[in-house]
Order: C-alpha cells, then sequence, then structure tokens
C-alpha cells in the first residue's frame, strides 16, 4: 500500500485491537489490513474512479472492501435493502457489483449511463434517499472531503454499535468515526428486535447507542432495559426524527446516567456536530465549523463543505445560492448570547385545516401525555369543508385506556391545550405503528 491514505496507515498501528465484532467473532485491526490487502488485489485492473456497488450490508468483508475502493479512489456505491437494487444499479452508473455470497468475485455491469457528475481524482460515494417523498434520489459525494473531517482525530478505546444502515449518511458518519480512531464496531443482526440490540449492549459493554427516537421508543414500551444490564451506555445520540418530549423524560428515567445528545444532519450537507442546550432539553446548536445556515420563513437551510456534489437523477430545486432546503421547520431562542434552534416538524407534513397549519409533532406531544398512550401517530385526510382534518392512529395500554371510548377520552384531554380545529376527528386504534428500515415513523401521504 504505498498510497498516502491516512485510515488505512492508522489501522496498522492499531494492529492487534478489535475492529470488528460480528456474530461473536472478533476481528482485530490487523485482520482489518489483510482483508483490504486481499481486495485490493482483486481490484487492481479497475479502471480509474470505477463505480462499485457493495449489495450488502456491514459485514467484515463489506468493511474491509469499502476501504480498499477508497483507497483506489474508486466511487462506492452501498446498497443495504433488496428495494429497487436493479434501478439503483442503472441510476448510479454502476459498473461492478460485488455481493457477500460471492466474496472474491465482482460482476461486471455494462451499464449505458453517463451519469451528470463524476468524481475524478478522488474516492466518491453514491447515496440513495429513502424514497418517502417519492423517488429515491441518487445522491453523490466526495468521499474524500467526508473523511477529512475525521483527520487527527485522537485514538479511543470504546465499543460502538453500527445501528444505522451501510447505505445511509449517518451510518457511513459511524463507520469513519470508529475506524478512523481505533473503535470497535459491534454489528448486530436485527436492528428491529430490541431485544437483540439490547442483549449486544450488556454483552459487549457497548458505550454509545446512536439512534432514532422511534427506536428508543420500543425499547421503552418493551422494557427491554429491564431485561438487559445497559448501564454502560454513557451516552445516546438521538435524530432521523423529532425526540417527542415526554419520550425524552421517560428515557432519562430510566438512564439517569445516561448524556442525550439530539443529533442532526441530512442526506444533502451530512451529519454535523450539534451542541445539545442539556440532557434534557430538545434544543441544540450548531456548533460545526463546516457548515453555514440560516432560517428562512422558518425552514433551516444548510450549506456544507461536504455537501452532495448533485443528484444523478433529479433537479437539483432544492438548493438556492448553495443553501440545501432542508424542509424542517424550526423555532429558536438565545442562551448565553447563541442560538439554539428545535426542530418542530417538517413542511411536508403541514396538515392544512381550513387555512391554518398543523404540525403533527404537536398534537402527538400532547396525546403522549395520556396515561396509557404507548404511540401516536397525527396525519391529514380529505375534508371536503376544510381541505383536510386531523386524523390519529393510536397504540394503547388497554388495562390503562378503554379501547370503547378513545376518541371522547382523546378529545377531552386535548380540549384548552391545544386549538380546537388541531384536535383530531378521527382516533383509529392500531396494534402497533409502521416503521422504516431507517426507523422512522412511516408518515402516512
Amino acid at each position: 500500500m504505498d498510497r498516502d491514505c491516512n485510515i488505512l496507515d492508522r489501522f496498522l498501528i492499531f494492529d492487534q485491537k478489535n475492529a470488528i465484532i460480528h456474530n461473536d467473532r472478533i476481528y482485530s485491526y490487523k485482520n482489518l489490513y489483510n482483508q483490504i490487502t486481499h481486495y485490493l488485489k482483486l481490484i487492481q485492473n479497475f479502471p480509474s474512479s470505477s463505480k462499485v456497488a457493495i449489495l450488502s450490508d456491514y459485514s467484515f468483508e463489506s468493511i474491509a472492501l469499502f476501504f480498499a475502493l477508497l483507497h483506489n479512489k474508486h466511487t462506492i456505491i452501498p446498497i443495504a435493502g433488496i428495494q429497487e437494487v436493479e434501478q439503483k444499479l442503472y441510476e448510479s452508473g454502476a459498473q461492478y457489483l460485488w455481493k457477500p455470497k460471492e466474496k472474491d468475485y465482482f460482476q461486471e455491469i455494462s451499464n449505458p449511463i453517463q451519469t451528470p457528475f463524476e468524481v475524478t481524482n478522488s474516492s466518491g460515494l453514491i447515496l440513495f434517499s429513502s424514497g418517502s417523498t417519492g423517488k429515491p434520489k441518487a445522491m453523490i459525494y466526495n468521499l474524500d472531503n467526508l473523511i477529512n473531517n475525521f483527520k487527527d482525530k485522537k485514538e479511543k478505546s470504546l465499543n460502538l454499535l453500527l445501528f444505522l444502515m451501510f447505505d445511509h449518511i449517518g451510518g457511513i458518519n459511524t463507520l469513519l468515526n470508529i475506524f478512523s480512531t481505533g473503535q470497535t464496531a459491534i454489528i448486530p443482526n436485527n436492528r428491529k428486535d430490541v431485544f437483540d440490540i439490547a442483549s449486544l449492549i450488556e454483552k459487549y459493554h457497548i458505550t454509545i447507542l446512536p439512534t432514532s427516537p422511534t427506536f428508543l421508543n420500543l425499547m421503552f414500551l418493551n422494557k427491554a432495559y429491564l431485561r438487559y444490564d445497559l448501564s454502560s451506555l454513557k451516552m445516546i445520540s438521538y435524530g432521523t426524527e423529532p425526540m417527542p418530549e415526554g419520550l425524552l423524560k421517560n428515557l432519562q428515567s430510566i438512564f439517569p446516567k445516561t448524556k442525550f445528545l439530539q443529533t442532526f444532519g441530512t442526506s444533502e450537507t451530512g451529519i454535523m456536530q450539534t451542541k445539545s442546550e442539556n440532557s434534557k432539553s430538545l434544543f441544540m446548536k450548531i456548533s460545526d465549523p463546516n457548515i453555514e445556515y440560516k432560517i428562512v420563513n422558518n425552514e433551516l437551510w444548510l450549506k456544507s463543505k461536504t455537501q452532495v456534489l448533485g443528484y444523478l437523477n433529479a433537479s437539483m430545486e432544492n438548493f438556492e445560492d448553495g443553501y440545501f432546503k432542508t424542509g424542517d421547520l424550526v423555532e429558536t431562542k438565545i442562551v448565553d448570547g447563541e442560538e439554539y434552534i428545535r426542530i418542530i416538524g417538517r413542511n411536508k407534513e403541514i396538515i392544512n385545516v381550513g387555512g391554518e397549519k398543523v404540525l403533527p409533532q404537536e398534537i402527538e406531544g400532547v396525546i403522549l401525555e395520556i396515561d396509557g398512550v404507548l404511540d401516536c401517530l397525527i396525519y391529514g385526510e380529505k375534508n371536503p369543508i376544510t381541505g383536510q382534518s386531523v386524523s390519529c392512529r393510536i397504540v394503547i395500554d388497554e388495562n390503562k385506556l378503554p379501547k370503547d371510548n378513545l376518541k371522547k377520552i382523546i378529545r377531552n384531554y386535548c380540549k384548552g391545550k391545544i386549538d380546537n380545529f388541531k384536535i383530531p376527528s378521527k382516533v383509529t386504534c392500531v396494534n402497533a405503528l409502521e416503521t422504516s428500515d431507517r426507523f422512522k415513523k412511516v408518515r402516512i401521504k
């Protein structure tokens, strides 16, 4: 490996430290370095700047291949799911495909597409959005720029869970953070199984859990914290969606010695450094020197040194003067002369009731205060008179709340706490709310 690559050089220094634990098997940094060397031999004849798709979630082999491709300045396309694989291969302009069952074989793809953005003389990264608002967008990054954020980081010896997925910007951020600092990555087999995650935390004394409010709520509802010892957790970082205030209070009562940090980022601009006002607050300060932001009509706009070069299959209409319009609505306050922001909802989720704008998260926060309400989802439905009306799907503890009289209980509790037009006119009791592969509530359109 005669090419300068800071992270790989550090793997030799980390040597026998644990790099990856997966299926109870431990791989050292020396093992990882040797596997990277193996893949470098396999890809040595790939043309410069080739686009290589990795059809896999995290594994020892997929992580090693990621760093081998990075080292050779190729563009990496992680695809962790099984949805729309052929379409993603085509739209990304993939030229080679690697699958975990064919560890030493790369399928060459005859791809006629010419992508509008190319990364030259640097490693590249292509990620696809979740597609929650339509067709998944193919986003291309200069991966070297992302890695520069982790240069000169001090070595650490912590066990971190690779919770966010391989094809998610938050997952890539966690990956680079772990391996640039000599930490240990614990790979779960089933992220949606709260007991599986809790067992890994107990077994490997995981200190930091990066996750989402939806997953933390599942952990709370299933009482996983009673079955497993989770006292090793020093920090829980949460993001991807707003955190309900009531849930944060419940979590703090369960984890009184754990620091809670709200993280924030977008696929377009990357994950940024933030500082929570305190563990009890939902206000945070953007403290990242690589980020500029402004608030336009209550919407957060961001400009980042690591943001996407562009979309391969969509227009750049969400960018203006270099700023990305996040769609996140915020409120602000000044603390000791510094501005803190709180995410209160998203533009696309606003319910319009006769010209009045309603944010689902505000109503959800009120309903979640009711004893016996385990979870809820507010959404808009068409209404011939007001345009839209407010509806609610709710999960309850039937030992505490009667199912038959639920709508009346909900409406009576909301009166006086929120405006009448925000009170749900329809309440549906369900066994569980749908969650996405990215651990967010699935919002009804």
